[in-house]
């Protein structure tokens, strides 16, 4: 028998507690009622008698009920103020809004602004990562190497700022993959990038502060910093990356610059040097923060790898952000920032406040993950793997009659239209052809850039051609202007 069609029902006592505590709740039984005698009740309802006495235990626990001594169980009197208040409540019910505060409203509007995915990721969703070819089996062999007294360990509040060999490997890790010297004892670790976005907004930015965040942009780092009372300033991208002096001129007062600066979100340039010069130069001048959002800056497929922006900064004006839901997998929620030695404690204090530490387990793996040379190998085959797929992608929308350029970094391309077009109409006929295709000015706030954003990284090759042949028609029949 099916049981999600079929649901077990609910145990017996459990049956006769909710139709007492029904009939008190509807009035059947009035305040002050007497309760009929457990032993006719039980006849009455062919159960036995302990069933009822269950029941009424309960309902006295739970204060619907007053039982006195030799005399039987009452209804207690108190609940007729008590039901006049619920059908007053019920008469009116609450509006969410008003029951916020003015930050919770910030916060809650998050929703208007931004919708993170929840639902298994289709062609051509952006951000991510081809989960068919992580080593489940690796890990797998790497978490049962763990001893019971490693276990026991771990099953014990640790240090919020997370464990010690994993804060470790990743600061070995940076030195070597992204040219980052800092201690462990800088390394915070986060639920993915996002709380570190969040953490960085809570710590470091007032209501009413400034800051400078990439147009087009990632919109969940907007929603973040709004939802902290932050005041967010548009500054243009071009082919150098964050256009720091326009938007230092604009904004003189900004306090932080969030910027993706090895491979720009969505349109994937990357800042040059003499714009990372320029960003840090303000960032000394106006003793601000800048933030460096590192999402994908393993995926480089070219003959030389650019190191972060946090390996030219000496005086630490600079908070260096990473996850490892791109390299590895969304699931493990599992993020990082490299913090000023000023700050780590802050850091530490704020994450233990939010939900004490990540889960120790996971972290403890992805230890001997990047310590064993793990890390590195996937690594390997997925800019491999990536860049394979990537072919396939500008291949299969060539196809189609769309156009794309190649790109030496990332998970996604962009294919921009001429300035005046707009962008919406491919994305829902895709949807209604179970595609999913991002229009570029969902990223954008003053920008007026449109085009379209494919994902490639997570599908195989053979989805990504059936999903581009479904873009045939509807590129075809596309609208003029």
């Amino acid at each position: 028998m099916n049981s999600r069609t079929n649901p077990r029902p609910a145990p017996l006592r459990q049956q006769v507690y909710l139709q007492l505590r029904a009939a008190i709740e509807n009035g059947s039984f009035a305040p002050g009622a007497r309760l009929p005698p457990s032993r006719e009740h039980a006849q009455v309802l062919g159960v036995g008698r302990n069933t009822v006495v269950w029941a009424v235990e309960r309902l006295q626990a739970e204060g619907y009920v007053l039982s006195r001594v030799g005399d039987g169980s009452y209804v207690a009197p108190d609940l007729a103020t008590l039901r006049r208040g619920r059908r007053r409540a019920a008469a009116a019910p609450l509006a969410a809004t008003a029951a916020l505060s003015a930050r919770g409203r910030l916060i809650a509007d998050t929703a208007l602004r931004w919708r993170p995915p929840t639902t298994e990721a289709i062609a051509f969703r952006i951000g991510a990562p081809a989960i068919d070819a992580f080593p489940f089996d690796v890990w797998e062999r790497l978490s049962r190497r763990t001893s019971p007294l490693q276990r026991r360990a771990g099953a014990q509040y640790i240090d919020p700022a997370g464990h010690g060999p994993l804060r470790e490997a990743i600061a070995q890790w940076l030195l070597v993959s992204r040219g980052i010297r800092c201690e462990s004892a800088q390394v915070l670790v986060t639920s993915g990038s996002q709380q570190a976005i969040d953490l960085i907004g809570r710590l470091l930015l007032d209501v009413g502060d400034e800051v400078l965040v990439e147009d087009p942009g990632y919109p969940g780092i907007r929603a973040c910093l709004l939802g902290h009372g932050a005041q967010v300033r548009a500054v243009p991208v071009d082919a150098q990356g964050l256009c720091i002096a326009e938007g230092a001129a604009r904004w003189p007062g900004a306090r932080m610059a969030v910027v993706t600066p090895s491979h720009q979100f969505p349109l994937g340039v990357r800042m040059s040097l003499v714009r990372r010069l320029a960003l840090l130069d303000w960032a000394r001048a106006h003793r601000a923060w800048v933030i460096e959002d590192d999402y994908d800056g393993e995926f480089q497929y070219g003959a030389h790898r650019i190191p972060a922006l946090r390996s030219l900064s000496e005086d630490e004006r600079v908070l260096y952000v990473g996850t490892f839901s791109k390299t590895l997998h969304p699931g493990l929620r599992l993020g990082f920032i490299v913090l000023p030695p000023a700050l780590a404690d802050a850091f530490a204090s704020a994450k233990a406040l939010c939900d004490r530490h990540s889960p120790t387990a996971e972290q403890d793996v992805l230890a001997r993950f990047i310590l064993d040379g793990h890390l590195l190998r996937h690594l390997r085959r997925m800019r491999e793997l990536y860049s394979q797929r990537q072919q396939v992608l500008i291949e299969a929308l060539a196809r189609a009659g769309l156009p794309l350029a190649a790109s030496e970094h990332g998970m996604h391309l962009v294919h921009e239209l001429p300035s005046g077009r707009t962008d919406l109409w491919l994305a829902r006929s895709a949807l209604d052809a179970g595609v999913f295709v991002a229009p570029l000015s969902r990223y954008a706030i003053e920008s007026q850039r449109t085009g379209w954003v494919f994902g490639y990284a997570g599908y195989e090759p053979a989805t990504l051609r059936a999903a581009a042949r479904k873009l045939v028609a509807p590129l075809r029949a596309q609208p003029r202007g």
